[in-house]
């Protein structure tokens, strides 16, 4: 299957439900719908090496363009948890993981993008243009539609030169308030960081603070804290914390972590969270619609991400959008017959 197979195929559909590598099917409201794979749209197209910049299908894993762009000496800034999760995968929901403190969001990273839209047409935005769609920033608009306003079949991404070296600082703490507090200040000064992460368990917590470079031990000596020069554990357990049984992910500021790593030690969750842009996640082993709704009512903005489909049927798993009135505008303007994804992100 190729690009315009995609746009003629939704051209022919009533309902789609577009899958890339499978691990986030339990992510939004449970629907129903017949399975569009990009699985298949799964080449390199481009490596720029000397501009430092790709051209890959959505269906290419995360994990295969890693390891093709580090020969390079090169990397793609997005660690997301799951390995199998592809890069059409990621735009579509915005999932990122502690690299998200240096390079930014999947959307600051795609340069441009090819989409299949519903009429059975393709557009591109950005890089090398073909045809654009007037008065939309395509490729941002994109990432993290999940898939409800057209389907990505190709991206031209940004890379950046892979660290040779880098070692980690931990810096540790069983008051969750004083541990934030921490997080905050080190997110104020120069340590040119390329993670600094919070995690939240059993009563106790740490700062993670990755240095990468020839001066990540001077800079680490600035830093009163244990240093772990062997750190990839480290980071995969962080990463690997964002998935559970149960997981909400709270959007707050620096200084609403305080309330979140408090509320994580009253109600037995794991917690990480990307100190600098007040992004957590809360894992639980089990949760029901009235802890949702606490949550919620305590941390503000709490999205409902991994939970069975009962769970997901008795709460809402995006709860208030306050942007829905717009949201449902550019629906009706991209996908007008609510052919993808249908009831996934809007009913």
């Amino acid at each position: 299957m190729d690009a315009a197979q995609v746009a003629a195929s939704l051209r022919e559909a009533r309902a789609v439900r577009v899958i890339g590598g499978g691990t986030k099917l339990g992510w939004g409201r449970p629907i129903e719908a017949p399975e569009l794979s990009v699985a298949e749209l799964d080449a390199i197209v481009e490596h720029n090496e000397g501009d430092l910049t790709a051209i890959v299908q959505a269906g290419v894993p995360v994990a295969t363009a890693r390891e093709a762009f580090a020969g390079a000496g090169q990397m793609l800034a997005l660690d997301p948890p799951d390995e199998g999760a592809t890069i059409g995968g990621v735009i579509a929901t915005g999932d990122s993981g502690p690299l998200r403190h240096r390079y930014g969001a999947p959307r600051d990273l795609v340069l441009g993008v090819q989409v299949a839209l519903p009429d059975g047409s393709l557009a591109r935005a950005g890089s090398k243009v073909i045809k654009n769609v007037a008065g939309y920033d395509l490729a941002k608009l994109m990432t993290g539609a999940f898939g409800t306003l057209g389907v990505v079949t190709e991206v031209s991404l940004r890379l950046h030169p892979k660290p040779r070296e880098s070692l980690t600082v931990v810096v540790r703490s069983d008051d969750p308030r004083a541990l934030a507090t921490t997080a905050t200040e080190l997110t104020h000064r120069p340590l040119e960081a390329e993670r600094l992460d919070l995690r939240w368990e059993d009563g106790s917590g740490a700062a993670f603070v990755q240095l990468c470079g020839p001066s990540a031990p001077e800079r680490a000596a600035h830093i009163d804290g244990e240093v772990v020069e062997d750190d990839d554990d480290l980071w995969a357990a962080q990463r690997a914390a964002q998935r559970g049984p149960v997981v909400l992910r709270v959007s707050t500021t620096q200084q609403g972590l305080a309330e979140v790593l408090a509320a994580a030690h009253e109600h037995g969750a794991l917690c990480v969270a990307r100190a600098a842009h007040g992004l957590a996640w809360l894992r639980f082993e089990a949760a029901d619609d009235e802890l949702v709704g606490t949550l919620r009512t305590r941390l503000g903005a709490c999205v409902l991400l991994d939970a069975p489909a009962e769970l997901r049927r008795a709460v809402d798993p995006w709860g208030p959008l306050r942007a829905e009135p717009l949201m449902r505008r550019i629906k009706a303007r991209f996908d007008p017959h609510d052919i993808l994804n249908p009831g996934l992100l809007l009913t």
